[in-house]
This record gives structure tokens, C-alpha cells and sequence, in this order.
């Protein structure tokens, strides 16, 4: 299917422009509603779902489906159904808000180019924010093409192995598979893999130089090898089992195998005017009219200041981010966003000069395939005490061809929780102590 519209705030924004009349150069009316459209379009995400504190998120059992009231002058409510479990806040709208966001004053979709930069929440009552404040520019005058092609094939590989010693035991029988594998794919006249990635489940892989659980005595050994032919794919999928009786001790009958076609994403901008819409009916073509304007250009944005914290603030103590913070992140392609939101505005002048580009990826450093830091674009989103970070080529190709544990960016932020913020002692003392020390876990014993 090829068509000019594929988003999903359209659903929400189609029905608004019904009811009120919004007409196409009504930009700020358009931003709203689909800013009403990217709150709803993720589900329960924005009514607790997900939430940094998840805690004091009620009844995750029967969660309720959020519900938009909107106004015609562009303001809407977000709340759920009475009796339903979930939580709407500030903080679950939020997250929500900046979720999967790149340039939060350039963002697009076809009828209108959105800044959500200087957006209002106001908590009105429980389970009630109200919206304002979205601001509205012209569309691009591109399209985006998104293509799909076939890369390769995948096989993985998901074996617990448990004792003493786990996590080595792990990376040697990972090391000796894929070495057994290359001799046997040598023999048949299949050339080395495309791609071999490992990662070893219970040891904060994911968390690269940080990790602190490396002598873990229960692991997932997680395999993943990629091959242009399916025959080799097929190869390791035997050949792995041969570890549950002559390699590492503790080790389990494997969790499955599966061998999958690995679809690589290609996306690129095409001009609007080059473009004819039409729609073919019973054999007949019809053409649509579909307006082809726009051409807002980035450049003319009036950038949002980045708060700077006060001189002559005394000693400084550091707090983890989530003690001063919520933050979500998620993917774009081969980037992922982490959005953090200040729980109280004079946290954010702090946050920022912690979180400086640099810092960020130098945090993020083991994301990238040759380890080095990757490219960090930093916003101010000043209506929500908010940033937004964009980490550049971070998730090993994007969602459709990463082989990652976590190829969607859903941990991307909880690692950023644990980021040292200094502080005065002053703001340390207005951060709840439970927020403060997670060296130790806490069960949790409240409803499901």
C-alpha cells in the first residue's frame, strides 16, 4: 500500500476537523487535535500505563482507556471512565506527550507541522488535565517514504545456563557456538555471518560499563547470527543444541530457535508537487485532489531557551534522575528519544546542566555498533520543565532489523533514571527519600 497518510493522530484529528470546521490553515487548531490524537494513540500509556512511578499507578488489572474532551478552540481534557483502574496526571501525560518525539517544535505529520514546545498540563481535578498552549505552522512540502526490503536471515538462539559462574560460562559457550557454526557454514560453501550479536540476560548488558550484576547465578545466554542464506540460518538452529550436553554445566533445554526473514527500513523525502494521489475503485482510477503546499522550514524556529541554574547555589550534593524527573523514551528507526520532565520547575535548571549532549552520550556509548559516543540533539520544551534528548544511530539498525533485546528503546529512559544530577541540598531535601536508594529491591504488595 502506498498512500500520503499514515499516522495514527489522524484517527482523532479527521473527526475534529468534521465536528468544528477546522480549515486547513487553521495550524494551531490542527496542532491540537493532533496532540490529542498522539496522547490517545498509544492507549493506556497516557493513563498510567508505563508510568516512571509506577507504584502509584492503581489496578493495572483494568486499566481504563483514556478519553479526550475536546473544545473548539483547540483545548481538551484528558481523563478515563469512572471506576476504572489507571492513573491520569501530569506526570502520565507528560511522558505520553514527549513519547517517541524527535524535534518537539518541529513535529510532523501531513496537515500541519506542530511545537509542542510551550504546551500547558493542569491538573483540574482526579484523573482530569487540561491541554493548552499547542502551537500550529504550515506542513513541509515533502512526503515521507518509508520502504521495507529484505536483509537477510535471522536466527536466535535463548538458553538459560545456571550455577556458579553463570555469566562466563555464558560467553564462552556463546564464543564456541558461533566458531563452531562458521566452520560448519565454511564446509557447506555458505560464507561467514552478516551479523553475530550476543547478550548475556541478568548481568544489565544493556547497561554497559554500569553493570553491576556480573556474577549472577541464573542467566539467559541470548544468541542472534544473521545470513543472507536461509540454509545457514537453518544450520545453527541444529547445531545449538549440541551445548546442552557438551558445553557449559547448568545449562537448560533451549527457549526456541525461531528462523525469520530480518526486513530492513529505508526512508527518505520525496516533493509533494511530483506526487498524484488517487484511489482505483473496481478497476477504475480516480484521481484525488490533495493539496501539495507548505515548505515550513526548520531554520525559522525561534528556539526554546534551556534553563541555567543560579550562581552562588553552595554545596552540591547528587540525586538520582528519578528522585527529580519522570522520562519515557522510544524509537524512531535507527534514534530513540528519552523525554524528561521535571517534577518540580526548579529541578529542570539542575537537570539541564547535568544532561548536557555530551554527558548523554557518553552514557549511552555502548548503544552504537563501534562504541563510540553517538550524536545527541538536546530541546527545551519550557510549558512541561521538560527536555527532550535524540540519541542518533543507537539501536543497531531500528525496530525491523536490530537484533537488540531492546530494540524498541522501551529501557532507554530507566537507564537514564539512574544518571547522578549534583544539587543543592536545599532541592535534595524536597526529593522523596523512596526515590533515593534502589540498591536494594523492594517486593511489591500492592493490587495486581
Amino acid at each position: 500500500m502506498i498512500t500520503g497518510r499514515v499516522v495514527d493522530s489522524a484517527l482523532v484529528l479527521g473527526p475534529l476537523i468534521h465536528e468544528f470546521g477546522w480549515t486547513p490553515d487553521a495550524h494551531d487548531l490542527l496542532a491540537a487535535g493532533t496532540l490529542a490524537g498522539h496522547l490517545l494513540e498509544c492507549g493506556t500509556q497516557v493513563s498510567g500505563g508505563t508510568f516512571t512511578d509506577w507504584r502509584t499507578v492503581p489496578a493495572w488489572n483494568r486499566i481504563g482507556y483514556p478519553i479526550a474532551e475536546c473544545r473548539a478552540d483547540g483545548t481538551f481534557v484528558v481523563t478515563k471512565a469512572a471506576g476504572t483502574g489507571g492513573l491520569v496526571s501530569r506526570g502520565t501525560v507528560a511522558e505520553q506527550l514527549v513519547y517517541e518525539v524527535g524535534d518537539p517544535q518541529a513535529y510532523f505529520v501531513p496537515d500541519v507541522s506542530c511545537d509542542f514546545s510551550a504546551v500547558q498540563l493542569e491538573e483540574i481535578g482526579p484523573d482530569r488535565v487540561r491541554v493548552s498552549g499547542v502551537r500550529g505552522r504550515p506542513s513541509t512540502a515533502s512526503y515521507k517514504v518509508c520502504t521495507i526490503h529484505r536483509h537477510s536471515w535471522r536466527v536466535s538462539a535463548l538458553q538459560p545456563i545456571v550455577g556458579l559462574e553463570a555469566a562466563a560460562k555464558a560467553e564462552r559457550q556463546a564464543a564456541a557456538l558461533i566458531e563452531r557454526s562458521r566452520r560448519l557454514l565454511a564446509q557447506a560453501g555458505l560464507g561467514d555471518w552478516s551479523r553475530t550479536h550476543v547478550e548475556v540476560l541478568g548481568t544489565e548488558g544493556t547497561l554497559g560499563a554500569r553493570a553491576r550484576h556480573r556474577d549472577a547465578r541464573e542467566v539467559l545466554l541470548r544468541i542472534v547470527l544473521e545470513h543472507a542464506d536461509r540454509r545457514a540460518a537453518e544450520i545453527f538452529t541444529r547445531e545449538q543444541h549440541s551445548s546442552i550436553v557438551s558445553m557449559s554445566p547448568g545449562t537448560a533445554i533451549g527457549l526456541g530457535n525461531p528462523v525469520v526473514p530480518v526486513q530492513a527500513l529505508f526512508s527518505f523525502l520525496v516533493d509533494k508537487a511530483t506526487v498524484e494521489a488517487a484511489v482505483t475503485i473496481d478497476g477504475q482510477r480516480h484521481a484525488v485532489s490533495v493539496p501539495a503546499g507548505g515548505g515550513f522550514d526548520v531554520a525559522r524556529i525561534e528556539r526554546a531557551p534551556l534553563p541555567v541554574p543560579p550562581p552562588e547555589a553552595g554545596a552540591l550534593v547528587e540525586v538520582p534522575l528519578v528522585g527529580l524527573a519522570w522520562a519515557r523514551s522510544g524509537d524512531k528507526g535507527n534514534l530513540f528519544n528519552v523525554g524528561v520532565i521535571a517534577r518540580r520547575a526548579e529541578f529542570l535548571p539542575w537537570i539541564a546542566a547535568a544532561l548536557k549532549p555530551a554527558a548523554v552520550a557518553a552514557w549511552y556509548r555502548h548503544d552504537t555498533d563501534d562504541g563510540a559516543p553517538p550524536r545527541v540533539e538536546r530541546h527545551a520544551l519550557p510549558g512541561l520543565h521538560a527536555l527532550n534528548l535524540v540519541v542518533h544511530e543507537a539501536l543497531g539498525g531500528g525496530i525491523t532489523s536490530s537484533p537488540r533485546l531492546d530494540s524498541v528503546a522501551k529501557g532507554k529512559a530507566q537507564q537514564l533514571l539512574c544518571f547522578p544530577i549534583p544539587v543543592p541540598a536545599a532541592l535534595a531535601a524536597l526529593v522523596d527519600p523512596g526515590l533515593l536508594d534502589f540498591d536494594s529491591a523492594r517486593p511489591y504488595e500492592g493490587q495486581p
